[in-house]
């Protein structure tokens, strides 16, 4: 039974139609995924189904007594009061399609649903809203959404700024909730486990897969090679019917006066195609190479006040390292990133830097960016060319390959839409050579597009990557090692998401089997230690070697960067086939002794522990 139909509806703002009479139709118990790049109206189309926005033309046409509530993608900045208050507020009949019959309930039935509701969502209904991090406001606003029961729930990209796991929590409630859902999110893995439908908007047109999300990948591969195929043996078509109007005067005679309009026909058809949003073309600038040391940190503690961050953390970042930081809003990613990148002095413990660093650095909180600048003042810092990797390139240009035309680059960053200062911040990150890239929640607001984009580029990248997410196939795809916030404190795990939550699987069974059998594990453990200690013991000429090794890695790391440095001058290519070949074998002999210098170090290390 269809709960709400569109007929021809058409809606459009100083531009192209965002939908140009779609047809649509939602049924009961649906769980449908609202797909589309940035800007091609999926936010436009939940507010129409939700009576915000009236649409230029064509029909909405709802069932009766169908309610409607609808979940913003931001968080509104002037709600305040008692988290009850705040969900109870959706019970006022604002955010409902056609529901009058629910002002006459009794008071207490309302209080019984907030009450429900509450408990359902594990709120605390007496906590002051303001209060709240913006995961926690999010789940109130999404209780305000839910306590009317409504037969259409409308949620605009629900995992914006939640952490892993209130996404969980929410995959799980939504799993569960009866009604009929429509979504939007950027979150891939939340599409796979929830989505079994899939609308599409493409080009002001609505197109409905009928299927779950990877079916709909391969789909929509396959429609796009047919369409550009179509569209080639068109315009062949065209440029043919061209020739021949232009070489020849009988074209004007009666008896080919069809042809003639159906050429006329097909040039109102060519102009009134529209093509596809371009993609992002995004490069990364890569520096020179680092050290093979980024970072070492030995035995690190921090804290704010009473609230521990890190307590002893060591790690070791290398040359080509992709680190993943994962963990619930709050516990101090970024504090432990500026650390990692010597912004912040340890309170404990050690840090080292390695030789040769340069960071760019990607800001979820998008403090880099100058709201009063412009889109190009802002990535160019004044100047009108970006370096490249040949020669340099005009910003404007340089800009068009994130999509932002030359009078969008002009325009001031506070104009511009979450997902297009996402696309600044991307454009500066890479209009600099680096070989260390931090980003801190990069995928917030990105269409999927541009974050496979990002994936491949960082993939391909040979530097260090260090990233804090909580999109989870972001991780999995481009992660090589997790540093998991957890139990109070920081850990390190190999591999990405999937990979953390396996080995924390087995790590708990583990300890599950150890409670079964405790004397056992109790003198395994035992032997463990007696053996530990004998394999810490360093013998003098050890202990020597282990306390001349740091200066013996400086010393390789300091003439590696120097040679780096004769080889980057242009002059260096210049001199005989046989210098140069002596040169690079060097380079290889001196970085195959430092690797073999860190394997010892760690070695001695660990055993000395």
């Amino acid at each position: 039974m269809a709960i709400v139909a569109l007929r021809e509806l058409s809606v459009g703002f100083h531009g192209p139609l965002l939908l140009d009479r779609v047809d649509c139709q939602i049924e009961a118990g649906q769980t449908i995924g609202l797909l589309g790049r940035n800007g091609s109206g999926k936010t436009t189309l939940m507010r129409v189904l939700q009576g915000e926005v009236q649409p230029d033309s064509g029909q909405i046409i709802r069932a009766p007594g169908v309610t409607i509530s609808l979940l913003p993608q931001d968080v509104p900045g002037n709600i305040s009061g008692t988290i009850a208050e705040v969900v109870a507020g959706g019970l006022k009949g604002d955010i409902r399609a056609e529901a009058v019959h629910e002002a006459h309930e009794s008071a207490w039935r309302g209080e019984q649903k907030v009450k429900e509701i509450l408990s359902r969502m594990d709120l605390d209904g007496a906590g002051r809203f303001e209060t709240l991090s913006s995961g926690m406001k999010r789940r109130v606003l999404l209780a305000r959404s839910l306590v009317p029961a409504p037969d259409l729930l409308l949620l605009d990209e629900p995992t914006n700024h939640l952490d892993i796991q209130a996404i969980t929590w929410l995959e799980e409630f939504l799993a569960r909730w009866p009604g009929t859902l429509l979504f939007v999110t950027h979150d891939r893995m939340f599409l796979r486990k929830l989505a079994t439908r899939i609308l599409e908007i493409d080009r002001g047109r609505l197109f409905d897969w009928s299927c779950d999300y990877d079916t709909f990948l391969e789909r929509k591969e396959l429609a796009l090679a047919a369409e550009e195929k179509q569209n080639a043996l068109f315009d062949k078509r065209l440029a043919e019917e061209e020739r021949w109007i232009r070489t020849g005067i009988k074209a004007r005679r009666t008896r080919n006066e069809g042809r003639v309009r159906a050429l006329e026909a097909m040039r109102r058809a060519r102009s009134n195609r529209r093509s596809g949003t371009g993609s992002v073309q995004m490069t990364i600038h890569e520096g020179q190479r680092s050290g093979v040391l980024v970072a070492q940190v030995e035995h690190l503690s921090f804290a704010f006040g009473a609230r521990k961050i890190v307590d002893d953390f060591s790690t070791m970042i290398m040359r080509g390292d992709k680190i993943g930081i994962i963990g619930p809003n709050g516990v101090g990613k970024t504090t432990l990133l500026k650390i990692l990148l010597g912004q912040l002095p340890p309170q404990e413990g050690k840090v080292r830097l390695g030789s040769n660093l340069q960071i760019a650095y990607f800001d979820q909180r998008r403090e880099q960016l100058d709201d009063e600048r412009s889109v190009a003042e802002n990535v160019g810092d004044g100047y009108d060319t970006v370096p490249g990797g040949g020669a340099p390139r005009h910003i404007i240009g340089y800009l068009q390959d994130f999509l932002f035309s030359p009078e969008r680059a002009r325009t001031p960053v506070r104009f511009l839409s979450g997902g297009e200062r996402n696309r600044v911040l991307l454009a500066r990150l890479f209009a600099k050579p680096a070989n260390v890239i931090v980003l801190d929640e990069p995928t917030n607001d990105l269409d999927t597009e541009t974050l496979e984009l990002l994936e491949e580029r960082l993939v391909q990248f040979e530097g260090t990557v260090l990233l804090v997410s909580h999109d989870r196939e972001f991780l999995n795809n481009i992660v090589t090692s997790t540093i998991v916030f957890e139990d109070g404190n920081a850990r390190e795990y190999v591999g990405g998401y999937d990979d953390w939550l396996r080995q924390r699987k087995s790590e708990d069974s583990e300890k599950e089997a150890a409670k079964r059998d405790k004397p056992s594990a109790t003198r395994s453990a035992e032997k463990s230690s007696s053996l530990a200690t004998s394999k810490r013991r360093l013998s003098y000429k050890e202990q020597q070697e282990h306390q001349a090794l740091p200066a013996r890695i400086e010393q390789l790391e300091a003439e590696i960067a120097a040679l780096h440095d004769v080889m980057a001058k242009p002059e260096f290519y210049r001199q005989p086939g046989g210098a140069i070949v002596s040169e690079q074998s060097r380079l290889s002999e001196l970085e195959s002794r430092l690797t073999a210098a860190y394997s010892r170090w760690e070695e001695l290390e660990q055993r000395s522990a």
